[in-house]
């Protein structure tokens, strides 16, 4: 067909009798394995869309853009890869007796009587580009072998559990996602990222699209940790089996959505309910999902198992069964804060409580406790709520953040009239927080009044118990840390080896750390005349308050967390 489509080309004047001489040289210069249309393409006389185009109306053929078609599986088994390789044909679809095929020279009669004797069915040829055809025949022949990676992947992983899909409210199932050979492996491998992700203890799941690259990743006591890279090909599959599990828009591909998984499994003989808070964000190569999953049983709701240490224990204790006030959780993303207030909620909830939390989002469900979830499209936020809150006769109230002047104003009057408040505020610590609700526009006497007690936490990693071992540090790196000579001289530092149950990196489950700043005269009249964060910093360890680091160090003492882990999270204490 080469001669003819040139001359064809040339005669319609879509290119110059020079151009078509120098691509036949070019041609014959590469021993005559291109086709004449792609040598064109090559030398930028002509595009990919114009050759196609060209044949279509020559030959009266319909032209299909392969970059935008799904090409049926089914129907690409019933031609080998060497025969579509070797006349550049790619099976698409069949209706019937008729099977379309897209080929590059749909003058090719010897190649349809040859796909029709070996289907038996009646071809109906459809034109495209040589570059579409391989790149689909490639997309097409290889997707077989991207199972196949996926199930290396799988079986990498572990063995699936068994998962049922539950409704928002948890009162229906809504599928049965069984484990079988016959399952697709797109809903096998988000399966096995849920179950996997509550195996290896993570709170959080990453799942990243790239350039080149779709990575999952876990975090895993704090930190993020890269557990497989499924073929790049699977994200628009995967992201739509998560968004369907977490009822959100599929087709919706601009927007961030939030949505909801709930599932229940079996999981070593006991059967676990889990949550998992999806959300959905376009970025550049496509939609990055987060999961943070919350497991019921993971929430410690012992204060005592919390990590304070006794004395800053007694003082958070002390702070919230007072009828009235206020009492403050501070610190960043992630470190524990809503663990430490509905401890504190599970502490106060008795039968004369009536308890009202406004949370976004509701992170655990508590029973009996009034939670209400935020919803900022209809105007419901923390200030609205708390005002509704004040007509429903409450004794405790929680509010999950203190954002605004508005929320914080609301929060400190429910304070100051007979009400419990427990919040959280994003400060570095426990002195910091007091300047920062001066800077929402707080007045200081108000802040001094309605304040009780601040609580300033960071979550560090526990050292794993099965290789744990002493850690030579120099007497100087110690007594830079923090502790005192004498301590020096006596602390033995323990730091973990790195085994398989921690995943090599030598730590396993987390600790807090907590500085507990109570609010007594001296502090309140600090308040009052203006005083620095330094300046309530240094009187409240006077008056015994232990601040981050020294917490920390408390640790290192008892063996729990090492000196690098302590000083990284309190970098600022």
């Amino acid at each position: 067909m080469s001669q003819r489509l040139g001359d064809l080309l040339v005669k319609e004047k879509v290119i110059s009798p020079e151009q078509l001489e120098q691509a036949l040289k070019t041609q014959k210069d590469a021993g005559g394995k291109d086709r004449l249309g792609s040598v064109l393409v090559k030398l930028g006389f002509l595009s990919d869309d114009d050759v196609t185009n060209f044949l279509s109306r020559q030959y009266g053929v319909p032209a299909i853009n392969l970059q935008f078609f799904e090409i049926d599986h089914a129907v690409v088994k019933l031609i080998p890869q060497d025969t579509a390789k070797r006349y550049q044909i790619l099976p698409l679809s069949r209706v019937g007796a008729a099977l379309t095929i897209a080929m590059v020279d749909p003058t090719n009669v010897f190649a349809m009587d040859d796909i029709k004797f070996m289907t038996g069915f009646n071809i109906e040829p459809v034109v495209a580009s040589e570059a579409a055809i391989m790149d689909g025949i490639d997309r097409a022949y290889n997707s077989g072998k991207e199972e196949e990676n996926l199930e290396n992947i799988m079986a990498s992983m572990g063995e699936e559990t068994d998962i049922e899909v539950q409704s928002e409210e948890a009162e229906a199932t809504l599928a049965e996602l069984e484990k079988g050979a016959d399952e697709a492996p797109i809903v096998k491998l988000v399966n096995l990222i849920l179950t996997d992700a509550v195996k290896r203890g993570a709170s959080d799941i990453h799942i990243e699209p790239y350039e080149k690259e779709y990575r999952v990743r876990f975090r895993i006591d704090g930190m993020l940790q890269n557990i497989m890279s499924p073929p790049l090909k699977l994200k628009d599959a995967i992201t739509s089996r998560i968004k369907i599990m977490s009822r959100l828009d599929i087709s919706e591909k601009r927007l961030p959505q939030d949505g909801r998984i709930m599932l229940k499994m079996v999981l070593n003989g006991k059967k676990k309910q889990l949550d998992y808070r999806v959300s959905c964000l376009p970025v550049l190569w496509g939609e990055k999902i987060v999961m943070r999953l919350l497991d019921k049983e993971n929430l410690r709701l012992d204060m005592t198992k919390l990590g304070f240490e006794p004395e800053s224990l007694e003082r958070f204790h002390s702070a919230i069964i007072k009828p009235f006030g206020m009492v403050l959780v501070t610190g960043p993303t992630g470190s524990g804060k809503t663990n430490t207030l509905y401890s504190a909620i599970s502490t106060l909830n008795k039968p004369d409580t009536n308890i009202m939390t406004a949370e976004d989002p509701v992170e655990f469900q508590l029973a009996g406790v009034n939670q209400v979830q935020m919803k900022e499209a209809i105007g419901l936020n923390f200030a609205a709520a708390l005002r509704s809150f004040l007509r429903q006769d409450p004794n405790i109230i929680l509010v999950g953040e203190i954002r605004d002047f508005e929320t914080a104003e609301i929060a400190i009057k429910a304070s100051l009239t007979g009400h419990m408040v427990l919040s959280t505020l994003h400060t570095n610590g426990a002195p910091e927080t007091i300047s920062r609700l001066m800077n929402m526009g707080i007045e200081p006497f108000l802040v001094a009044t309605a304040v009780h007690l601040i609580v300033a936490q960071r979550l560090i990693r526990r050292i794993c118990s099965n290789c744990i071992e002493d850690e030579e540090l120099p007497y100087k790196t110690l007594i830079e840390a923090g502790f005192t000579p004498e301590e020096a001289k006596t602390v033995k530092p323990k730091k973990g080896k790195g085994c398989e149950k921690c995943n090599g990196s030598g730590c396993k489950g987390r600790a807090g750390l907590y500085e507990v700043m109570a609010l007594d005269d001296e502090l309140r009249e600090l308040i009052l005349v203006g005083a620095s964060s330094l300046e309530l910093k240094k009187k409240a360890i006077d008056n015994g308050m232990i601040t981050l680091r020294r917490s920390g160090l408390r640790k290192v003492m008892d063996g729990a967390a090492s000196v690098e882990e302590v000083i990284r999270e309190t970098i600022n204490s």
